[in-house]
């Protein structure tokens, strides 16, 4: 259900993960050549007379080759990614959504129940950063409420969801 309303309101999301690459490394090259420095023009003064000058060297630029990521889990891979691994996410689960009228919200008061629109049981959607990416089903640990994962978007859904 959330799939659909993301995919009517942003018709970009349906790049596949080789079109959204090829546009990152499309920017990435504009953004090399807008940062380059230019060297200046020549400049002749007001009565005619050419101005000599002589031009700087300039040093050899060589194209980004990039590797391409492999999914092996070996030790040196990890190590390359540890810089990653500390920044923090906000994780949040949805247990249901409503819409009401202010007039109606105006009335709420302390033991009021809201209707949601999952029924009971129902699994919750888990959203990483805004962004959703699971379906799980709630759970008590410890007094605390919790989510058990169920369901994880597969990795192609998850890039497509990384450029919206």
């Amino acid at each position: 259900m959330i799939e659909e309303e993301v995919q009517k309101t942003n018709p970009e999301e349906n790049l596949n993960p080789d079109d959204l690459m090829a546009m990152w490394e499309a920017a990435l090259k504009e953004s090399q050549a807008a940062s380059q420095p230019r060297s200046p023009e020549p400049s002749q003064e007001m009565t005619g007379e050419t101005v000599s000058t002589s031009k700087k060297e300039t040093t050899p630029t060589q194209p980004l080759t990039l590797q391409e990521l492999t999914t092996s889990k070996e030790p040196e891979t990890l190590q390359e990614l540890d810089f990653i691994l500390d920044i923090p996410l906000e994780i949040s689960v949805e247990i249901g959504r409503t819409k009401m009228l202010i007039k109606d919200l105006l009335k709420l008061s302390q033991g009021s129940i809201i209707e949601l629109e999952k029924m009971a049981g129902e699994p919750v959607d888990v959203f990483v950063n805004g962004k959703f990416m699971a379906k799980g089903e709630v759970v008590v640990v410890n007094d605390r409420f919790g989510v058990r994962i169920t369901e994880i978007l597969s990795t192609k859904d998850r890039v497509k969801r990384l450029g919206s």
